[in-house]
Parts: structure tokens; C-alpha cells; sequence
């Protein structure tokens, strides 16, 4: 996507239909960097009550759920154990992201989300557009492919991003 067009297309380097993927995956990248603009740390901190998540955990989330559907797609895996290390705090949310995930800078979650997007995309870009289409099983036996799974990965960032655009809104109203 450039400037102000919104279209859904195919992108140099990637097959036709995982270039639209891709297309996709920027697209709400962007409006979710966006939401997180000249967030401070308070900010990234901010608990609307004892149960809440902070945006910091929700963006680590974000980043720890396309790691683990990284290891699912690309891999053919479950998360190893330095990658449970790294983000079962963020997968979890909850008490344990509040206690562990805080105290840093908008920065960090940008590399964060940004190191874990640039493992994707040249990934993607090692697959051709029938990798989409390649089945699996998923709970209860239900079939699922690569295509619905990134299809989630998208459709969940949207959904936090919903959530961090209304803690933005509360953290920031008495700056």
C-alpha cells in the first residue's frame, strides 16, 4: 500500500495470493503502529483495573502469537522451549503479563513486533501461493489451512488493536 490508496495487492517478491496476504498483514500493522504513536511508558503500563491488560502486553502478545503461529505454518511445530521462554508471559496476558511485561519503552515492543515481522515475510516470501491451500487438523478434528490460520493472525491483531485504542484513550486522558 502507498500513500493514500487502499488496495489489497499483489507485492514484488511473493507469489500473487501471499503478495495479497502480505498487503493485508501491512495494512494493519500500520493502523496498530499507528494507534501506539508517542505512547510513553506510563502509557504502555496503564491498567484499567486489576484484571486488565496494558497495551505493552498486548502488543507482546501480538508478536508472541505470530511467533507461535510461525512454529504451526512455517515449521510444522509447537513453540520450543527458548520460545516458550521468551513469550509465554505475553501468550498467557493476565497476571502474569502485568507482573512481567512493563517498565519499557515504546521501542521495544516496535522491535519486538518488527523482528518478528520480518521472520514471517521471508518465510512467506520461501512459499508459493499452494503453501496457502496445504490442510491440517485442528481441535476437534477440524480441517484448517495455512491461509485461515494467517487469516486469524490477522483478524486478532485487529481485534487487540481495538482493545489498545480504548486503553490509549483512558491512559492518556489526564496527561
Amino acid at each position: 500500500m502507498s500513500g493514500g490508496d487502499l488496495l489489497i495487492v499483489e507485492i514484488p517478491g511473493f507469489t500473487p495470493e501471499i503478495g495479497r496476504l502480505v498487503s493485508m498483514l501491512n495494512y494493519v500493522r500500520s493502523t496498530t503502529l499507528a494507534a501506539i504513536v508517542d505512547l510513553n511508558v506510563m502509557d504502555l503500563d496503564y491498567l484499567p483495573d486489576a484484571e486488565g491488560n496494558s497495551i505493552g502486553g498486548l502488543l507482546s502478545h501480538l508478536a508472541g502469537a505470530e511467533v507461535g503461529y510461525q512454529a504451526a505454518t512455517f515449521y510444522g511445530r509447537e513453540l520450543n522451549e527458548q520460545e516458550h521462554a521468551e513469550w509465554d508471559a505475553a501468550l498467557a496476558l493476565g497476571e502474569r503479563a502485568r507482573g512481567e511485561i512493563r517498565g519499557r519503552e515504546l521501542a521495544h515492543y516496535i522491535s519486538q513486533l518488527d523482528r518478528v515481522r520480518a521472520t514471517t515475510l521471508a518465510e512467506l516470501q520461501s512459499r508459493d501461493d499452494s503453501w496457502l491451500d496445504q490442510e491440517a487438523t485442528f481441535g476437534n478434528g477440524r480441517r484448517i489451512n495455512n491461509y485461515f490460520k494467517w487469516f486469524h493472525v490477522l483478524s486478532h491483531e485487529v481485534n487487540h488493536r481495538g482493545q489498545i485504542r480504548s486503553l490509549r484513550r483512558l491512559a492518556t486522558k489526564n496527561r
